[in-house]
């Protein structure tokens, strides 16, 4: 079944060259396209987008508030949102992903680059640009923890801390697995449970309620 994704950005050339690229794959399909956020948001719904390239800055409905309304909190069907932007970490991007968006890359990234964004977050994977990365763990790391929501983590076992712990500090599956000692399966299904418990859609959303609520400690991140 071809993953079904929704391009909206007020650039006509840039919503002509993502579907240029995005046709190439036999299991993307390109099922529509907005200039602004509020048709965004419309057309994402009434196509069934499984997917949604979202930029930030547009008429009607910037990228922020857009994304919200498709992947925020208390949203019954959430869409996954990747924000495509020229800006590669400044305040809209940061609460975009605040408000649900799953993934974040550069307008300048690589094809094989967008096309595995898209794949990863379909199959539940958030994803940051490796260009920024270091970057927006520092801005999370700088966060101020609010000590009366770790009871928002009550819900999670240990394993699952620990889990989250490491996705936290942005490691990946088969990571998290080498240094648990458990297989990357069950690394996997931690995940996904985590997500469940806390009424999360990614993975990048987990990461910033781990440093809110002080699960991670400001200047803790490590090496992998």
């Amino acid at each position: 079944m071809s993953i079904r994704i929704v391009i909206a950005d007020d650039q006509a050339v840039v919503r002509s060259g993502f579907r240029a690229i995005l046709e190439d794959e036999p299991d993307l399909e390109v099922v529509g396209d907005a200039a602004d956020g509020l048709a965004a948001v419309e057309v994402a719904r009434s196509r069934s987008a499984d997917v949604v390239l979202m930029d930030i800055r547009m008429p009607r409905l910037d990228g922020l508030a857009a994304t919200r309304r498709l992947a925020g909190p208390g949203v019954e069907h959430p869409i996954d949102v990747i924000v495509v932007t020229t800006f590669d970490l400044d305040d809209y991007v940061f609460g975009a992903l605040r408000a649900g968006a799953a993934g974040f890359l550069l307008k300048d990234a690589a094809p094989e680059t967008l096309t595995a964004a898209i794949r990863a977050v379909a199959n539940g994977h958030g994803l940051i640009a490796p260009e920024v990365t270091r970057r927006l763990i520092a801005r999370f790391a700088a966060t101020t923890p609010d000590p009366a929501r770790r009871h928002e983590l009550e819900s999670l076992s240990e394993r699952e801390r620990e889990v989250l712990l490491e996705v936290a500090h942005g490691r990946s599956n088969s990571q998290i697995a080498r240094r648990l000692f458990i297989e990357e399966a069950t690394v996997k299904s931690h995940v996904s449970s985590i997500l469940l418990k806390l009424g999360l859609h990614s993975r990048v959303q987990a990461v910033i309620l781990a440093y809110e609520t002080g699960l991670v400690s400001p200047g803790a991140v490590t090496e992998p």
